[in-house]
């Protein structure tokens, strides 16, 4: 059986693993790496996620060195443009990014809102697709861009460092906003010439299990690795959490954390403009994803401001026991669930609360979220049913000690059952067989 070396890298942190098949066998802790917030601007500084990895790789020891290759996953979009040496001339912008909302007016209205679904997958969604972010630079910062010689993802970028490849996935491609998403057909000229991309700057295309390089003599130095190692092309980490579920047409897989993701695998791809519709990365599948930005996050915010007096292990009972009762619990306040903007929207809209009144307790404040969250969260179900993808009944749960995932689904129609998967994105990344590109 082939040991790999997962690399799970999220918003904050990574994570690396010794994997045999879809079993961890030894896993590091995770290291952390800041994100700058700024207003609206959400970056990453390349070399502090570089500096990160190789700690998290120094964590799991000399059994790094003995793999028999690399799997990657990764946060997307996480955007950086690199010279001809690798070296970013920009941050890594990510997915929490939101500064390029007049760019994604001005892209939907040069290509048309209809025909950008149909051939991209999605709207040009700040922080769901990366164009926007390109198109953003070239306007306001073209210094930066000059000496690009190579725009992706953090894929890319890594593979650049450890191995000298130029390469992404069809999941990562997906989400430039400048590939043929829905035909697998390639960088599209008409979409990245309206951002001033040269076909010269992308990256080749390959699947998330090629073979895309080999670890450099200065690579294995640097990190602690053995040269020559394959590294596989890797994936976003959505992706990889989803051939855990099984990747099976018409499974639906949900992460319930701090934001709340729904996926539903299918070899139809049907674009709406309330989902996401990006490539799985291998065997020609696509994934349709309704995410709902802030659930625990916004609950736990809540507790913070109104219980600080509760424990955080016994706030979850206290949610559940609200859900049960229901609507009536809030006193007839609503809320709108957009504490973290909302992923399918290019003008980014902002939570709220009405109904509010002096007779209002703080518990009618956390119920309102409660029913508001769980009303988006349902919402998403029909949209799912419409894509012509027979859904299968039973849906793969991932999520955390809290279960809010058990809350979210309600208020869910139709019959389902459900069963949990965890540590997902490592051991689906477990699921990959290298092969030669």
């Amino acid at each position: 059986m082939t040991t790999l070396l997962g690399i799970d890298i999220g918003s904050s942190s990574i994570i690396c693993g010794i994997l045999k098949g879809k079993t961890v066998i030894k896993e590091s802790p995770r290291s952390f790496f800041r994100s700058k917030h700024s207003g609206n601007k959400v970056e990453v500084a390349p070399e502090t996620v570089l500096k990160a990895l190789a700690e998290a790789i120094k964590a799991i020891g000399e059994d790094s060195q003995k793999v028999d290759a690399i799997a990657l996953a990764t946060m997307c979009p996480a955007w950086c443009a690199m010279d001809k040496d690798g070296k970013a001339l920009t941050p890594i912008v990510t997915h929490q990014d939101r500064r390029s909302v007049a760019e994604a007016h001005e892209l939907e209205k040069k290509h048309g809102k209809a025909k950008h679904l149909r051939l991209v997958g999605c709207r040009p969604f700040p922080g769901g697709i990366s164009s926007t972010t390109w198109a953003w630079f070239r306007k306001h910062e073209p210094e930066r861009l000059k000496k690009a010689d190579l725009v992706g993802h953090l894929s890319t970028y890594l593979h650049r460092h450890m191995t000298g490849a130029r390469v992404t996935d069809p999941s990562c491609a997906s989400f430039t906003g400048l590939y043929h998403t829905t035909k697998f057909a390639g960088w599209l000229p008409e979409l990245y010439r309206a951002v001033g991309a040269r076909k010269s700057q992308l990256p080749d295309v390959l699947e998330a299990d090629a073979i895309a390089g080999r670890i450099t003599a200065s690579a294995a130095r640097k990190f602690g690795l053995r040269e020559g190692t394959p590294m596989m092309t890797g994936l976003i980490d959505g992706s990889a959490g989803m051939l855990l579920a099984g990747a099976k047409v018409g499974q639906l897989f949900n992460v319930c954390g701090s934001t709340d993701v729904l996926a539903l695998c299918t070899d139809k791809p049907q674009p709406h403009p309330k989902l996401l519709t990006r490539a799985l990365g291998v065997d020609g599948k696509f994934l349709m994803v309704g995410t709902l930005a802030a659930v625990a996050s916004s609950l736990y915010w809540w507790r913070e401001q109104a219980y600080p007096g509760i424990p955080v292990k016994e706030f979850p009972e206290l949610l559940h026991k609200l859900a049960r009762r229901g609507a009536k619990a809030s006193g007839g306040v609503t809320f709108d669930p957009y504490m973290a903007g909302e992923r399918t929207s290019i003008d980014q809209k902002s939570g709220g609360f009405s109904g509010i009144t002096l007779a209002t307790q703080r518990e009618h404040i956390l119920s309102a979220m409660i029913e508001g969250l769980i009303t988006a969260s349902a919402a998403r179900i029909p949209l799912m049913m419409a894509s012509k993808t027979e859904i299968l009944p039973t849906v793969a749960v991932s999520g955390g000690g809290d279960r809010l995932d058990k809350l979210m689904r309600r208020d869910w129609p139709g019959k389902w059952k459900f069963r949990a998967v965890t540590d997902a994105t490592m051991r689906g990344l477990g699921t990959l067989t290298p092969k030669e590109a």
